[in-house]
């Protein structure tokens, strides 16, 4: 039982804590409580703890266990603790944002961890945004206080790459679009859209608001193509009779594929060196 329902009476023997045992079962106690925890049996009898069952958040449209991800975090190399939720604090702009404890002396790096539960999850569980925390508030029950835990907007979070200040008008008003949009205080040339917490509703606002300020046409797909200021003001700006600029776009582009596949890669093998040790 849960430390809060000791001495409860009404509450511990509800439907919803009580098991019926198994008329197999060996010992067959008088009563069985639900201890509300995900797991899952491997092949050779052992259970992997997933999680707690009663964290579950319906997202545009979808249904997520918020334990199976956190989860995955907490097997990632340098992740010490993490802690996963849904948060709307901006009206009609619902996340998720993980929150994760790191090992000593290691650093967050949210577009490796990204990477790291793309291997494993569809794009909508991944987590939007990751808040680098020393601890997690506690309730009087010593579990972590998921209500009081900080808006990202209240942490400083140490971007993926080095600022860049944006180096022209068009990726000036961009990066404007963006800060605006990701509630972030600044935007560098080299940032990646995604990284810094965006998802396709937001991709999809970013984009209204590009078509105002700029004159030359632009698709969403253009949008998940080139995901840094950069990139996407070289794009707008290139002349579109121009095969070497084209060409170099395209070629960035491809490289840019090529970097995220040998990431993928590479947290692939590391998941499967980590099921053979564990076997």
């Amino acid at each position: 039982r849960r430390q809060g329902d000791k001495g409860n009476a009404d509450l511990t023997l509800s439907p919803g804590h009580l098991v019926t045992p198994s008329p197999g079962h060996l010992v067959t106690p008088s009563r069985l409580y639900k201890t509300g925890d995900l797991a899952r049996y491997r092949p050779d009898g052992t259970v992997d703890f997933l999680g707690r069952a009663d964290f579950q958040v319906k997202l545009r449209g979808y249904r997520i266990e918020l334990g199976e991800i956190e989860a995955l975090l907490n097997a990632q190399d340098g992740v010490r603790e993490a802690v996963v939720v849904a948060r709307e604090d901006t009206p009609g702009d619902k996340r998720l944002v993980a929150y994760v404890i790191m090992q000593t002396g290691q650093k967050l790096n949210a577009a490796a961890l990204k990477d790291a539960l793309r291997v494993d999850l569809p794009e909508f569980m991944v987590p939007a945004t990751y808040v680098p925390m020393s601890s997690f508030p506690l309730t009087p029950n010593k579990k972590t206080d998921r209500q009081a835990l900080p808006a990202p907007d209240q942490v400083l979070i140490e971007p993926a790459t080095a600022y860049t200040a944006p180096s022209n008008d068009l990726e000036q008003k961009i990066a404007e679009i963006w800060q605006q949009l990701l509630n972030v205080p600044q935007v560098g040339r080299n940032d990646n859209f995604f990284d810094l917490g965006g998802h396709s509703l937001l991709t999809v606002q970013a984009h209204r608001q590009l078509k105002e300020v700029v004159d030359k046409p632009i698709s969403i797909t253009d949008m998940f193509r080139f995901p840094t200021i950069r990139t996407l003001a070289e794009y707008l700006a290139e002349d579109t009779g121009s095969n070497g600029s084209q060409n170099g776009l395209q070629t960035a582009v491809a490289q840019s594929a090529d970097r995220a596949a040998s990431r993928r890669q590479a947290m692939l093998q590391r998941r499967q060196q980590r099921q053979r040790v564990n076997d």
